[in-house]
């Protein structure tokens, strides 16, 4: 029987710290199907050097306050982004990447909306691992758009059920995670789709109400 070498191993614990690893958990909760995210096994390819990189090649990703925002696409493009963007190497905590995303959330959607974001992120055990392979992660979107059946889903609400203002919006782009295996850089790439609800009243900003599970968007 062929036997595992050490690097072997290495390279299967990077590959599974890259995907986020783990198993997937599905629970249905309010208007959200909430999931670990797992993506298929990475395909390494060469990433800008970290010494080199330019801004637009290695985006800043620490823990920073969303922007505040009155149009409701452009709320969501923000919460889109800060969704995946984080990055393990510079010290932070997934906690406080979460925190961001809570500030900007109806109150009263707050507790439901965290339960959403642990769906999002690497749990702590996760983070920890994914750590030791200086793991980053960012999106870049392709399509933003209202769900069609949004529009339906309005007309058949009870009266008091929609918050002023209530908007949908479906995000289809590519999550990218890079890290370091064995001195080399490496990225994974994989497609990701998932729908944002928000609320923007004509007397006030944006809020977050709840997200879909990642993959299970509203169409």
């Amino acid at each position: 029987m062929r036997q595992t070498t050490a690097p072997e191993q290495a390279s299967r614990r990077l590959r599974i710290a890259l995907i986020g690893g783990g198993l997937v958990l599905a629970l249905l909760v309010g208007i959200g199907i909430y999931g670990l995210l797992r993506g298929p096994a990475p395909t390494p390819e060469p990433i800008p050097n970290a010494a080199t990189a330019t801004p637009d090649s290695r985006p800043n990703l620490a823990p920073r306050e969303l922007p505040a925002s009155t149009t409701p696409e452009r709320f969501a493009r923000n919460v889109a982004e800060g969704l995946f963007a984080w990055d393990t190497g510079l010290g932070y905590g997934s906690q406080e990447y979460m925190q961001a995303i809570v500030d900007v959330a109806d109150r009263d959607e707050a507790p439901g909306l965290t339960a959403d974001l642990r769906a999002y992120f690497p749990d702590d055990d996760a983070w920890a691992e994914l750590r030791h392979y200086a793991t980053r992660q960012w999106l870049t979107i392709d399509t933003i758009a209202v769900p069609g059946s949004w529009a339906g889903i309005v007309a058949d609400a009870r009266p008091g059920t929609l918050p002023p203002g209530a908007t949908a919006y479906t995000i289809t782009g590519t999550r990218h995670r890079a890290g370091v295996w064995e001195g080399q850089d490496v990225i994974d790439s994989r497609p990701v789709s998932f729908t944002i609800f928000g609320a923007c009243p004509d007397d006030g900003g944006c809020r977050l109400l709840r997200l879909s599970a990642v993959d299970t968007p509203l169409r």
